[in-house]
C-alpha cells in the first residue's frame, strides 16, 4: 500500500489543553487533507449523568492516507467516525468542526449529508450481518446504493455494476451469488459484501469499523487485502478502526491511539510501535504476543479498567493505572504535545523521561498477582501422582 505523499497531523485536548496544538496541526497538515476533523467532541445525557464519549478528537486525513485508530472498547473510536457521517442520535451533543474538501458537515441538514454518505465517505460497519438487510439480496442492495446517488444509471446497469464489484472482492460465482440473500453467505463473505457496497460510488473516504472482528486470522487476512484492493481501486484515503494492533501494523500509514475518549498519541506506524511515548500505548504493545521472543515469559496485561466516561477522575484519565503516576498526574490531564517527532505527538507529563528510552520500555509494566513469570504447570490427571519439585533429601 503507498504510503501518503503529505504528512497529515493530529491533536486532541481535554480541559487543560493548549490551543496552540490544534493550530499546529492545522498547520502541518497542509491544504490537500481529504477530512479534516477538529475538537470534536460528542456527550449523550443520561439519567445517570452525562458520557463524554469523544473528548477533544483533532485529526487531518490526506488522499489515499490510512489511518489506523486504535484503543479499548469504550475509548470513543466508533462515535467518532458516526459522529462524522452522521449517524448518531440526535439526543448526541456534538460539538467541534468535521470538513470534507472544505464543507463543515457538523450541522448539516440530514438532505443534504444523503449526498455525502455512501457517495464521498462510505463506512464498513463493524457487523456486516446488522448491516445488509436481510429480505433483499445483495446484488439488489448494491444496486439500489447505486442508483440513490446517481439516477441517470439504469437498473440493469446498476445490476452490472454490482456483479462487478462482487467479482473484485472475490465472491465467487459472482452473477449467481448476487441473487442471493445475507444469510447465504458466510461470516467473511459477507464482510466482502460490505466492502463491495462501500466501493460503489468510488468514494474519496472509507470508514472501515474493525472489519476484522470475529473472523479467523486466515480470513482477516484476506479481507484486509480486500480492503487494500479496494482502496486501489477508488484511491480512497481510509480510517482503519481497531483493537488489533497487528492489523494497523500491516496497512496503516499513521496510528492514533485514543483512551477515554480522547487521543494520547499520534505518529506514524514506527514511531508509536518503536518509540512510544505514551505509557498506554506501551502497555498495548507489551500486551501482544512476540513471535521474536526468546522466553516463556506470559503477556503483561495492564492492571485496572478504563475509567467511568460520566464520572472521569481528575487530571490524566489513565493515572490510576500508569506506573509513571505522580502527582501531577492527579492534578492536570496533559495535551497532545510534539515529542522526538516533528509528527509523533503524546499526550504524558513524562513523555520525556521515555524519549530516553532505545525502544520499547522493557518492564514499565509489571506482572500483577494474577500473572507468573514461568511457564503454566500442568495438572496430573485425577488418580495420578504429581512430580515433585527437585530431588528429595
Amino acid at each position: 500500500m503507498s504510503r501518503p505523499l503529505t504528512s497529515a497531523t493530529a491533536d486532541a485536548h481535554g480541559g487543560t489543553a493548549a490551543p496552540a496544538a490544534a493550530t499546529a496541526v492545522g498547520h502541518e497538515a497542509g491544504g490537500d487533507a481529504v477530512l479534516r476533523v477538529t475538537d470534536l467532541t460528542v456527550d449523550f445525557p443520561t439519567d445517570d449523568g452525562v458520557v463524554h464519549a469523544v473528548r477533544g478528537v483533532s485529526y487531518a486525513l490526506s488522499p489515499r492516507e490510512v489511518l489506523g485508530i486504535v484503543g479499548e472498547s469504550g475509548s470513543g473510536k466508533s462515535v467518532t467516525s458516526l459522529a462524522i457521517i452522521g449517524l448518531l442520535p440526535k439526543t448526541a451533543r456534538i460539538t467541534g468542526s468535521v470538513r470534507f474538501r472544505g464543507e463543515e458537515l457538523i450541522g448539516l441538514p440530514d438532505k443534504d449529508m444523503r449526498k455525502v454518505r455512501g457517495e464521498q465517505i462510505a463506512m464498513i460497519f463493524q457487523d456486516p450481518m446488522t448491516s445488509l438487510n436481510p429480505v433483499y439480496p445483495i446484488g439488489w442492495q448494491i444496486a439500489e446504493g447505486i442508483r440513490a446517488h446517481h439516477r441517470d444509471v439504469s437498473r440493469a446497469a446498476a445490476r452490472s455494476r454490482a456483479v462487478d464489484l462482487l467479482a473484485l472482492v472475490g465472491i465467487p460465482h459472482p452473477k449467481e451469488r448476487a441473487a442471493n440473500y445475507p444469510h447465504e453467505f458466510s461470516g467473511g463473505m459477507r464482510q466482502r459484501v460490505v466492502i463491495a457496497l462501500a466501493m460503489a460510488n468510488d468514494p474519496d473516504v472509507i470508514i472501515a469499523d474493525e472489519p476484522t472482528t470475529a473472523l479467523d486470522v486466515t480470513v482477516q487476512a484476506q479481507i484486509l487485502e480486500t480492503l487494500q484492493k479496494a482502496q486501489q481501486e477508488t484511491s480512497a484515503a481510509i480510517v482503519l478502526i481497531t483493537h488489533d494492533l497487528g492489523v494497523v501494523a500491516g496497512v496503516a500509514d499513521r496510528v492514533l491511539v485514543m483512551y477515554a475518549g480522547k487521543p494520547v498519541e499520534l505518529g506514524s506506524v514506527d514511531d508509536v510501535y518503536y518509540r512510544p511515548r505514551m505509557p498506554y500505548s506501551i502497555g498495548l504493545l507489551g500486551s501482544l504476543p512476540r513471535l521474536d521472543a526468546v522466553d516463556q515469559d506470559r503477556l503483561t496485561p495492564i492492571a485496572g479498567a478504563p475509567p467511568s466516561l460520566i464520572n472521569l477522575p481528575p487530571g490524566c484519565p489513565f493515572s490510576p493505572r500508569c506506573p509513571l503516576r505522580q502527582g501531577v498526574c492527579d492534578d492536570e490531564e496533559p495535551a497532545l504535545r510534539q515529542t522526538d517527532g516533528q509528527a509523533h505527538y503524546a499526550a504524558c507529563h513524562f513523555s520525556h523521561t521515555l524519549e530516553s528510552e532505545d525502544g520499547v520500555p522493557e518492564g514499565l509494566f509489571s506482572a500483577t498477582s494474577a500473572d507468573f513469570s514461568g511457564p503454566i504447570a500442568i495438572m496430573p490427571p485425577t488418580g495420578a501422582v504429581a512430580p515433585t519439585e527437585g530431588p528429595q533429601s
